[in-house]
């Protein structure tokens, strides 16, 4: 949930097709680089393929990441869902700590939650320093950089005296935490080829939902018994343990690994992209200054991010609404109330699982036709969109269901948002899906880090109005508006499976043009 990244200039510069991706290739939304190993070496020419200085020496180039071992590439996959999972799972384990953090420090709810906002809100600048990091140095030395100065603003926010210290430690910890979301998908593009990168890559885009969910089920037993403080040194834990699990880490970026071998052999690789303060100014148009125009200008951007962004951000709603529903009126204890957030989990884990299925049943289906029909593979990229339509039916139902019977039994709300970790899955997954697809690596990592933009900002907003919102409204009408809200953006993906070809075509930048020109000509 708090992923969605920016590209190195080397990859964003590399062109793709992604028709034959997996469904779950490039999930990890924020981050572009999540496809931009799938460019192909049967381009080349047998001697091309024979060069070490610019590309592998062969296709069982040893040293090549695809090459190794089953057990190799699977514990190297394995890692960045671990550091996913815990980088998230800081994020929503200090709320249970929340009343302790306003009787320590003699401050309001609302203040009080600003270490949750702003720890939300400092992820938005992993992008911006993850991709130069991994251009220059590797993915290693993101990984193995960025959690250890993570972890000392951890310890910062638990040693903090006063609010406004555990305030900043908190906004820098997820400053320094983001960078491996940024890149972890890229990892997993270093390591398999696109027909074997669906399961490993589902569990990697688990990671980022589960963290938030389980976040508040262990931190609400250890703040009612432990105090708020121990709610950071958990995560001190869990940072430690991603850290010796990947100890045994090798570089996966196919760049770095042949800027070495070159090296090593005394050859001189051309430059592959602009230096200096013209890629600084690339990095900051592709980061900052383009996805901000997107969203302007865009309307599939702007509505699918603005989609993404309310579900997020009501998921970060809930971390004020359920000790409200669960505290306020069944009286449970802090653990309880963490518990509650369990279905919330077990709807993350089914969408996974349900858009694994919905793509390999459609998108897949009129991929391997298009191919038998000697069109290469070339498919609509509105049909990416068939699990989000499934997903936008399931969130206004889940958000009526947990609104009107949040108050008649406890196991009611918590079925209810059950539904709601499933739509908000497979509408984030097909989403990010759809934006690539139709703006292609260079234009799609700006429209990613849109997606993205918007969803931290609105994400850090909604738990600093949740509270107010419920006191005044109560839980029925309070949940109901969030409904409503759900049920006007159900149009999103509908519309744009309807009307996709026709945006498209009059869009300000480079778009897929499958069905475009049938469009034009009718």
């Amino acid at each position: 949930m708090a992923a969605s990244s920016a590209t190195s200039t080397h990859l964003i510069e590399e062109k793709h097709d992604t028709a034959n991706n997996s469904p779950l290739e490039m999930a990890d939304t924020d981050n572009p680089q999540l496809s931009s190993e799938e460019i192909g070496d049967m381009s080349k020419s047998p001697i091309q393929q024979a060069l070490p200085a610019g590309e592998w020496s062969s296709l069982e180039d040893p040293e090549d990441p695809q090459n190794w071992s089953t057990a190799k590439k699977v514990y190297h996959s394995a890692i960045p869902s671990v550091y996913c999972f815990t980088v998230t799972f800081a994020s929503s384990v200090y709320t249970p700590g929340v009343p302790y953090v306003e009787e320590q420090f003699q401050v309001s709810t609302t203040v009080a939650l600003l270490p949750l906002s702003l720890y939300v809100l400092g992820t938005a600048f992993g992008p911006m320093i993850a991709a130069p990091m991994s251009e220059t140095l590797g993915r290693r030395a993101v990984y193995f950089c960025c959690l250890p100065i993570f972890g000392l603003f951890i310890i910062g926010a638990g040693f903090s005296t006063d609010i406004a210290s555990l305030v900043i430690c908190r906004f820098f910890a997820g400053v320094f935490g983001s960078p491996p979301l940024s890149i972890g998908a890229g990892t997993n593009a270093d390591l398999f080829k696109p027909s074997h990168r669906g399961l490993v890559t589902s569990v990697f885009v688990l990671a980022p939902f589960l963290g938030p969910a389980l976040g508040p089920t262990i931190g609400g037993f250890i703040a009612e018994n432990k105090g708020w403080q121990w709610t950071q040194w958990t995560i001190l834990f869990f940072v430690t343990a991603s850290m010796l699990f990947s100890i045994g880490m090798k570089e996966t970026y196919k760049k770095t690994l042949l800027e070495r071998r070159a090296k090593l052999q005394g050859i001189t690789l051309p430059k592959t992209g602009p230096e200096g303060a013209d890629a600084l100014k690339f990095l900051l148009t592709v980061t900052l200054f383009r996805p901000l125009r997107m969203l302007l200008v865009e309307p599939i951007v702007t509505f699918f991010s603005l989609y993404v962004a309310f579900n997020v951000g009501v998921v970060f709603g809930f971390f004020d609404a359920f000790p409200i529903v669960f505290a306020g009126v069944y009286h449970f204890n802090s653990g309880e109330v963490g518990l509650s957030f369990l279905g919330l989990g077990l709807g993350c884990c089914l969408g996974v699982f349900t858009f694994w299925l919905v793509d390999r049943f459609t998108y897949q289906k009129h991929y391997q036709t298009s191919l038998r029909e000697g069109h290469g593979g070339a498919v609509l990229p509105e049909h990416r969109l068939y699990s989000a339509m499934l997903g936008s039916i399931a969130l206004p139902i889940s958000l009526f269901w947990f609104a009107w019977t949040a108050e008649l039994h406890w196991i009611s709300p918590i079925c209810a948002a059950i539904p709601f970790g499933w739509g908000n899955v497979l509408i984030f997954c097909s989403a990010a899906l759809y934006l690539t697809d139709v703006y292609g690596s260079l234009y799609g990592a700006s429209a990613m880090a849109a997606n993205g933009m918007l969803r931290y900002v609105l994400s850090s907003a909604f738990p600093l109005f949740t509270v107010q919102l419920y006191t005044a409204l109560g839980i029925p009408w309070a949940t109901s508006l969030f409904a409503f809200i759900a049920v006007a953006l159900t149009l999103v993906p509908w519309v744009i499976f309807k009307w996709g070809p026709q945006i498209r075509a009059n869009s300000h930048y480079e778009t897929n043009q499958i069905g475009v020109s049938t469009v034009e000509e009718a």
